[in-house]
């Protein structure tokens, strides 16, 4: 307890914490049987990045950054990827008088030490680096060692790389052993593998006349990874169709399928839509994180006034709750979000989907299927035979759907779906056009939450600065304030920013939003009646956030809302 109580000494003195935080700490620890430093990561108090500095200093060992060092590689080879990830150790060089300089995610762990010692018998110094980029460094060595071997292999070896002559076909063409060595197997697991580390929402495969290309969709930019010969892409293009389950004798229609992999320890789902071009398959894989959702309102950026109001919409007894926006704006994210938080024992949820994105447990989850007639449609009028207390509809997509999901919300149930609109009052001209008569529209909705996703600044390298004129004539101020510029580092990739957060224009429906749907018509007359009913736009939640240093103006201004 006492080098508890001295490394939170040591915090406050670095600033990393507060003194007014050391007893909740202490108390919260002794509680839950937990090192402090580990509950202050779980419980973000603050971030790796920032404390790892102060624990080198408070273990009196140099803190370092990956890129910083200068690996030796024939020392580096010695050691598994197995062994270096487990203990969270990378040899880094051997000094002329033999003493091995190691750097290590784990400071003081007893484990880690034995096991180095046992590979090689010399003095030891470490040398403190970040646990995200230790991982991220061995990961992205293995991918590149995996990469290049199997590009090697395909080069020398062609299209016959993917066969063996144990193989067998059967008759649709389909092979029944494949061979797990050869090397557009392993080219094809690492690009997907590579894919984790990187937090890559999506993966592309594109072919061109002389080359493929590979590229990954990294906080909603895409970023090139790898390329590699034409000539290859053949077994390349089996090789995924054979580990998503479509026809590998079809070139010519799309194609949809999916991948299921562990990865880390972590099940991953990947969904592969194929596209025929000019030059042959395009592939496009979605990763899907299977087991760990674990999203809150606060993660998805939601401000403590508009969980107000989703509060009173999620508290509501029946009605639909939509959600709008662009494609890959976080919708069904958020939906997610919600069905968790309203799941419980007593409570029959069913969804439909196209396709089930996450697996939530206690919930009842239905995948359309078109070839066999299960439209929303259909499976809608289904599973309002199966008692539902809550109902989530993927996406409204027709009449049919709207008129369904519209007439469950009047009678009982609490529906949630999507629709594509640019703002929140949209939603609500977007459902009359569907055919949804207009006092129905009013009956039923419970509020509209618009939605899209900016990049966060990287927390490490953003840089302050004062506004110049234009930035003050955007943000609409006559008086220049502080805000943060993107600047670049290795937490970042160089990019300036990590990660991405959430901004929303959430349209509540009171008395006086009702009685304007069933009697005016015009969008631009509901939009000045929902902000005075206290509706905060995307523009000024986005501006919000520019102002508090979360994120960039030019963030702001790709919006192209107002």
């Amino acid at each position: 307890m006492n080098l508890q109580r001295e490394l939170l000494q040591f915090y406050i003195y670095k600033k990393v914490i507060k003194k007014s935080q050391v007893e909740k700490i202490i108390e919260d620890c002794d509680r839950l049987g937990v090192f402090v430093r580990d509950y202050m990561i779980a419980k973000e108090y603050n971030t790796e990045e920032k404390e790892l500095p102060a624990l080198g200093e408070f273990y009196c060992m140099p803190y370092l950054e990956m890129d910083m060092l200068d690996i030796d590689k024939e020392l580096f080879d010695k050691f598994t990827f197995e062994f270096m990830k487990r203990y969270k150790i990378i040899p880094v060089s051997m000094s002329p008088d033999g003493k091995l300089l190691v750097a290590t995610a784990k400071p003081l762990d007893c484990a880690s030490m034995s096991a180095i010692r046992s590979q090689i018998i010399a003095p030891v110094d470490y040398v403190l680096v970040p646990p995200l980029q230790m991982e991220r460094y061995l990961d992205s060595v293995s991918a590149v060692v995996s990469t290049t071997a199997a590009l090697d292999d395909l080069n020398s070896e062609g299209d016959a790389a993917l066969f063996s002559d144990k193989d067998a076909e059967t008759d649709d063409g389909i092979l029944e052993n494949d061979v797990v060595n050869n090397p557009s197997v392993r080219l094809v697991d690492s690009i997907i593998k590579e894919a984790v580390p990187y937090r890559a929402s999506d993966i592309h495969i594109e072919p061109f006349e002389k080359v493929v290309k590979v590229r990954y969709r990294i906080d909603g930019d895409l970023q090139e990874r790898a390329e590699f010969p034409a000539s290859s892409y053949g077994a390349i293009c089996a090789r995924i169709k054979i580990m998503a389950g479509l026809n590998i004798a079809e070139r010519r229609v799309p194609q949809d399928g999916r991948i299921n992999m562990v990865i880390g320890g972590k099940e991953y789902d990947f969904r592969v839509s194929s596209l025929p071009t000019v030059f042959g398959e395009k592939f496009v894989i979605r990763v899907l994180d299977k087991t760990s959702f674990k999203f809150t309102r606060t993660d998805l950026g939601f401000t403590d006034d508009e969980n107000t109001l989703i509060d009173k919409m999620l508290a509501r007894p029946h009605g639909i709750i939509l959600l709008t926006g662009p494609t890959g704006c976080g919708k069904s994210t958020t939906l997610y979000s919600f069905l968790k938080e309203v799941s419980t024992p007593a409570v029959n949820v069913v969804t439909v989907e196209d396709p089930v994105e996450y697996i939530m447990a206690g919930i009842n989850q239905t995948q359309i299927n078109a070839k066999a007639n299960m439209t929303f449609a259909a499976a809608l009028r289904s599973i309002l035979r199966q008692d539902p207390d809550v109902i989530m509809i993927g996406e409204m997509r027709d009449e049919e759907t709207a008129e369904i999901a519209v007439r469950a919300a009047i009678t009982g149930h609490i529906v949630f779906s999507t629709l594509h609109t640019n703002d929140a009052p949209g939603a609500i001209t977007r459902l009359e056009d569907m055919g949804v008569a207009d006092y129905l529209v009013a009956d039923a909705l419970v509020g509209v939450i618009a939605q899209r996703l900016v990049k966060r600044l990287c927390p490490e390298c953003k840089k302050k600065g004062k506004t110049n004129a234009k930035e003050m004539e955007i943000l609409g101020i006559d008086e220049p304030i502080s805000i943060y510029r993107p600047h670049g580092c290795q937490f970042c990739n160089n990019t300036g920013y990590k990660g991405r957060i959430g901004i929303h224009e959430i349209m509540y429906m009171n008395e006086s939003m009702r009685n304007a749907v069933i009697h005016e018509k015009n969008l631009e007359v509901l939009r000045d009646l929902a902000r005075r009913n206290g509706m905060i736009t995307l523009w000024s939640s986005c501006k919000a956030l520019v102002e508090k240093g979360t994120t960039s103006i030019q963030e702001l201004m790709t919006l192209n809302v107002e």
